[in-house]
């Protein structure tokens, strides 16, 4: 699936965490935003859901059995298609200190520690949402302008043919009265 054929304006956030309590936190938390939420209740279901749609953003647990999150997100970032999705970490306070230095290299926007401000995800998620419109925006305009330019390429092409066309025989009627000299 091509990146044009998996863009819309809403493209919603992915929760991934394994613990159903913390999901119904963030749907609680994030629900207010209007923007569609995607549950993935692990790094492979997360993985899935990233290559079936495009996602503004995605909330990512760092302790997970199986795939955690340091290795999802290292997957997110490989792959050309989701690259560019932003990651917010979230973990437990307990968390060794060296879990933020590690989301950070492995390509994090930002890192929150649970219990986490509602105030505080939301203002961050906000912030993500409008980028993500804003880059929609950007990318219509530049699709629109390459189109534009396409078309004027296209019109000079045509002008340039139709030009040629009567000074080549212009030119050749010209070799002729030349050669009956």
């Amino acid at each position: 699936m091509n990146a044009e054929a998996r863009t819309d304006d809403s493209a919603g956030i992915l929760l991934v965490d394994d613990m159903e309590d913390n999901l119904i936190a963030l749907e609680a938390v994030l629900g207010s935003l209007n923007e569609p939420l995607v549950r993935a209740r692990s790094g492979e279901e997360a993985m899935k859901a990233l290559l079936r749609r495009r996602f503004a953003l995605v909330l990512l647990d760092v302790r997970m059995p199986g795939m955690d999150g340091f290795e999802t997100a290292a997957n997110i970032k490989r792959l050309d298609q989701t690259k560019d999705v932003p990651i917010i970490f979230l973990t437990g306070t307990d968390d060794d200190s060296g879990f933020a230095f590690r989301g950070y290299a492995t390509g994090a926007a930002d890192y929150l520690t649970k219990p986490f401000d509602p105030w505080v995800l939301r203002a961050k998620v906000s912030v993500f949402l409008d980028l993500h419109r804003k880059n929609q925006q950007l990318e219509r305009l530049l699709a629109r302008q390459r189109s534009d330019y396409e078309e004027v390429s296209r019109q000079l092409a045509e002008l340039e043919q139709e030009l040629a066309d009567p000074l080549r025989v212009r030119i050749k009627e010209l070799r002729q009265l030349l050669e009956k000299r």
